[in-house]
Formats: structure tokens, C-alpha cells, sequence
């Protein structure tokens, strides 16, 4: 047991999840600005005000004049109630040369208690999050522009490891953001990559992770417009470009590792003959931009997922089983199941069985050990009919929003979060007043009861000077 600190992060990967859990400093995903939350977070083909330095910096490149935009939100209030995010933008137009503009983020993460390796409480300690970015959107020509972010983000988590580990729970990081806006009459497009950056490590190196790089896709659309109405749909798709594998025995020699990474011989190397890495790993940001589409299907990935052929959810391991009829019975396992009309069912069957509902495992066959089944006897790596791109798009989240005005001065917002992985499927609402420079804005995310997203209160300020 490391820290009881591990909680705190449960509740961030919470935020956003599709593949959360294999990137480091996801608070950098926390969706900002009252007025995107009641859209659903739909945002980035927007971006008409200060928060386009967080959404898509390329949308600064349209916005004359300078503005300050202000946020606060108690983050998460279900699970914990010291939980505060905080948000302060600002833009300036250079004539002739672009727009500059950048945000600070504060999540303050409360009070925890530390405990040692051996779960002993040592006392207490308090622990925050903040980035620092700046950005800069330029005119492509009168319907287009391109925008880039840099940004430095620190963690202070703890001051020291635990036990053995050296290093500590701190860490201060680099990013970049690219981003892309066209805007037709009706129909506007926008595109980002967020959190382009190195790995990020807390402890040691061994244990970094890499930078929650994370794609976004969008359109806003204007349904009508008169003198005194006008209505908008937003929709985005986001996706984690990361790319991690835990143990894998990639060429089926039932070890992991015991070469260089040139494929010679060398006991306790993290590689096989061919120069694949076995050991737990994830790609850079450069290979993951490709791979990150590829590994759940076309590279391996975690077959044992709900929604296949089983209840059961991911064990995030791919393989760990051998399957082989090792003590010679003719049978590698066996599966019963019983009808709703009471009928009794037992089968033998080979290493693949999509229908299982309830296995018998045969103890001589289904060693743990570190070769490349699932405990379904499916193999987890390579292509197979098991595998489908669809597997990608469930890993994204999907955004929906709508905006109706009245004036340029009241506004009614609604949207839809959908993100099939994190388990997070709620609807948004929210409204503003703007008089003159100052806009009031509010969003709510509801959420049954006992979601970690749920009665979610945003109060953002924008101001125009």
C-alpha cells in the first residue's frame, strides 16, 4: 500500500474516463467554464470567449478586444466536500498579429491521511494541482485559423515515497496544445490535441506515466437565427491518444523478456527475440498518436471486457493464462449454463468459447502463468474475428449540447455527456445573463445519486474590457 492518497485519484479519473487510468495528471482534463458544463463540455468548435485557450486555442484567433473569465466549482461535492477546482483566463488581441491569451488552473485536493507500507496512520497532509499555460491564435484567412498552447503543470501530492521508494510526490511537467477552427456561415469545425508532453513521474521513473494526451473533434451548428433568436447544437468526441501494454509474451516462448532490445540473448532484459518489449510499458506520445487507435484491437488488448461474452469487467491484464490439455483428458475446460426454462446445459469446448456464461476450469490446464490467454481461453494479442474498431470508439466520449439565445443577452443551455467507458452517461443544464462587458453564467451536471458527477454546480464570470 502506497498512500491512502490513491482515493484522491480514483474520484479525478472519474472526470473523464476512457483509458484515464493509463495517463498521469488527468486533472488537466477537467472541463472548465459554466457555460461549456451546461453544453455537455461540447465545446471546441465554439470557442468564443476566454476559455478557448483551454478548449482549442485556435478560437482566440476570432475574438477582438480583451476579456478575463473567472470559474469556481466544488469538484465531485458527492464524494468528498474539500474538493475545489479553480479557473482564471485571460485573452488579448495584437492587431494585425493575432490574439494572446492563457489560463491558471488550482485544484486544491483537501486534507488526506498518509499512512505507511504497512497501512499505519502517520498523520495528515494536504495536496494540490496546478498548471500554467499560454496561447496563441493567429488568422489562417477570414474563415480558418490554427492556435498553439504551451504549458508547465506541478502536482504536490506528498513530500516523500513510501517505504522503500525514493523520490517524491511531486512532479512539475511540460505540455503543448495544437489546435484548428473553420468557420462557415452556418456550420463551424473545430479540432485539438491537448496535453502533448513527456511522461510524468511521481516516485521514480519506473513508475511514469504518460502525459493525458487527449484529441478532440467538433461541429457547432446555428439551427435558426432572426433578429431576436437564435439556436445552436455543439457536438464533440474526444479520445485518449495513449497507448500502455501491461506483461505480454508477444511471441508465445512462455517467457517475458530475457533479451536486449536487439534481440540477443540477455536473462532479466525486458524484451524477446525479436526486440519487443514484454514488460509493462507504455509508447511515446509521437508513436501513440498512431497506436493509440491500434492496441485494443489490432496490436492486443483485453479481450475478458463486459459487453463481449461475459458480465464480468476488464481484469486489465492481457493474457496470464496457458491453455493447453497439459494432463492429457482430451478437454481444455468445461462450461455449463441453464436456460430460463430450467434447462441444464454442459459443454467441452476448445480455448475459445464467446457463449460461456459459467466455467468449470480443468486445474491442470489453466495454469497462471504469464502466457497469452485470458482465463476464457482467448487469446489476447493479434487480430481476430473477436477484434473490432469498435472497440476504439467506445473508449471516446461523446458531447452534446445546445444553446438557444434570447437577444445576445439571456441564454438557456442543455447537453449530454456520454463516455461508455467511465461509466459516466448524464444529462447538463444550465443559464446566463450578459449585460453589457459582464456575463453570469451556470451549469449543473446531474447524476443518480452516489455518481461522482453528480449535482455539480459551476458559477463562472466573464468580462469584457
Amino acid at each position: 500500500m502506497k498512500w491512502i492518497l490513491k482515493f484522491v485519484f480514483i474520484f479525478i479519473f472519474l472526470t473523464n474516463l476512457w483509458a484515464v487510468g493509463e495517463a498521469g495528471a488527468v486533472f488537466l482534463l477537467i472541463a472548465p467554464g459554466a457555460g461549456p458544463a451546461a453544453t455537455g463540455e461540447a465545446q471546441v468548435a465554439k470557442v468564443d470567449d476566454a476559455y478557448a485557450s483551454y478548449y482549442n486555442p485556435a478560437g482566440l484567433a476570432f475574438l477582438p478586444g480583451r476579456e478575463l473569465a473567472l470559474m469556481h466549482v466544488n469538484w465531485l461535492p458527492s464524494l468528498a466536500d474539500d474538493l475545489y477546482y479553480e479557473f482564471l483566463a485571460y485573452r488579448q488581441e495584437f492587431s494585425g498579429l493575432g490574439v494572446l491569451g492563457g489560463h491558471v488552473v488550482f485544484l486544491d485536493l483537501g486534507e488526506q491521511t498518509r499512512t505507511d507500507e504497512f497501512g499505519n496512520v502517520l498523520g495528515t497532509f494536504r495536496s494540490n494541482m496546478w498548471a500554467l499555460t499560454t496561447s496563441f491564435g493567429t488568422l489562417l484567412n477570414e474563415r480558418s485559423s490554427i492556435g498553439v498552447s504551451a504549458k508547465i503543470f506541478h502536482q504536490n501530492l506528498i513530500s516523500y515515497g513510501t517505504g522503500a521508494e525514493g523520490g517524491s510526490g511531486k512532479s512539475t511537467d511540460f505540455a503543448f496544445d495544437l489546435g484548428y477552427l473553420w468557420k462557415g456561415n452556418n456550420l463551424n469545425f473545430g479540432t485539438s490535441i491537448a496535453n502533448i508532453g513527456p511522461k510524468i513521474s511521481f516516485i521514480d521513473d519506473n513508475q511514469a506515466d504518460p502525459a493525458p494526451t487527449n484529441m478532440r473533434l467538433g461541429i457547432k451548428y446555428n439551427v435558426f437565427k432572426n433578429e431576436f433568436n437564435r439556436l445552436e447544437v455543439l457536438f464533440d468526441m474526444s479520445k485518449m491518444l495513449v497507448a500502455s501494454y501491461p506483461s505480454m509474451d508477444w511471441d508465445d516462448d512462455g517467457i517475458i523478456g530475457g533479451y536486449d532490445d536487439s534481440g540477443h540473448l540477455s536473462p532479466g532484459k525486458e524484451f524477446n527475440r525479436k526486440g519487443q518489449q514484454e514488460s509493462p510499458h507504455s509508447d511515446s506520445w509521437i508513436k501513440a498518436l498512431v497506436t493509440s487507435w491500434l492496441d485494443d484491437w489490432y496490436l492486443g488488448g483485453d479481450l475478458d471486457k463486459g459487453g463481449w461474452y461475459t458480465d464480468q469487467h476488464s481484469d486489465n491484464i492481457i493474457g496470464g493464462y496457458q491453455w493447453d490439455d497439459l494432463d492429457g483428458n482430451g478437454k481444455v475446460y468445461e462450461y455449463s449454463f441453464t436456460t430460463s426454462e430450467g434447462d441444464q446445459y454442459e459443454y467441452v469446448s476448445g480455448p475459445n468459447c464467446p457463449e460461456c456464461e459459467v466455467l468449470t476450469y480443468d486445474a491442470e490446464d489453466s495454469l497462471h502463468t504469464v502466457w497469452g490467454h485470458n482465463e476464457y481461453g482467448i487469446k489476447e494479442k493479434g487480430t481476430g474475428k473477436e477484434r473490432k474498431f469498435s472497440t476504439e470508439l467506445q473508449e471516446m466520449i461523446y458531447n452534446f449540447g445546445a444553446e438557444y439565445w434570447y437577444t445576445d443577452n439571456f441564454v438557456l443551455r442543455a447537453g449530454y455527456i456520454y463516455d461508455y467507458e467511465g461509466k459516466i452517461q448524464v444529462p447538463t443544464f444550465g443559464a446566463g445573463i450578459h449585460l453589457g462587458p459582464y456575463g453570469f453564467d451556470f451549469g449543473y451536471t446531474y447524476g443518480e445519486e452516489g455518481h461522482p458527477r453528480a449535482n455539480t454546480m459551476y458559477f463562472s464570470l466573464n468580462m469584457k474590457l
